[in-house]
């Protein structure tokens, strides 16, 4: 594997609703993150080190052992935010050929780290950015969010980011966080349009610096990564926010 690495795009925040309006796609540099949602850029870090606990992923279908992964869910409107109960992750086999179908129980995220400010503020701000993108002149609606902490090892070799292949996921806006990388190259990221042959190809290697989609118009991917020394890795956190209800509440037990 060549490791070959394009600078991201980097916007100012101002132009990310924009830009997602017009050409699908948005990245922001760390410092623009935590200055855009209203926290420090410490506090952010301090999240970070929770991805050295994550569990297994135990429904990997390609018999892989690099992935780990935690997941909750959430509720945003108006600037409030509510965790909701522990739920499966859910998509349909249309947006993930390998997975799809399946109700996928991951272990839940810390109880301290989703309480903490700079979480919440994150939170609120990706529901706040569709608003303006997806319900510009709509009335205010629930945002229905999913988290996903993943960690991605080279600890048995090669380490797949995105094992089903170049793909949408079935939500409305798409945010990929880099919380950090050690000793790996590849990782590329590829957003490609949905309906047309235009892409971009990337590498995130700042800590916490974002990419957002437009899900229904774009398609993504990450390369895989290979170690370049012993304990390497590639943390993220993929947010997604969905109007109308979570992927998979057909199989939700009546309350």
């Amino acid at each position: 594997m060549t490791n070959v690495t394009f600078p991201p795009p980097y916007i100012h925040p101002d132009q990310a609703a924009s830009q997602l309006r017009s050409q699908g796609y948005a990245v922001l540099s760390p410092a623009d993150v935590a200055a855009w949602i209203g926290a420090t850029p410490a506090q952010l870090q301090t999240l970070a080190d929770d991805w050295s606990d994550l569990p297994p992923d135990e429904h990997l279908k390609d018999g892989g052992r690099y992935r780990r992964r935690r997941h909750s869910c959430f509720i945003a409107e108006d600037g409030q935010l509510e965790q909701v109960a522990h739920r499966a992750h859910w998509q349909p086999v249309e947006y993930n050929a390998l997975h799809g179908g399946m109700l996928r129980m991951f272990a839940p995220m810390h109880e301290h780290v989703v309480a903490q400010p700079a979480w919440r503020k994150l939170l609120i701000q990706l529901g706040h950015l569709s608003d303006q993108v997806f319900r510009l002149h709509a009335p205010p609606a629930p945002w229905f969010i999913e988290s996903h902490q993943f960690r991605i090892d080279t600890t048995h070799g090669i380490g797949r980011p995105t094992p089903e292949g170049a793909h949408r996921d079935g939500v409305d806006l798409v945010a990929v966080f880099l919380v950090g990388r050690e000793n790996v190259k590849g990782g590329e990221t590829r957003v490609f349009e949905a309906s047309g042959p235009q892409g971009q190809r990337f590498t995130l290697t700042e800590p916490w610096s974002l990419m957002l989609l437009d899900d229904a118009r774009m398609i993504h991917e990450t390369t895989p990564i290979q170690p370049v020394a012993d304990g390497g890795y590639r943390d993220t956190l993929v947010v997604t926010c969905r109007r109308g209800g979570f992927q998979g509440a057909q199989f939700d037990e009546p309350a």
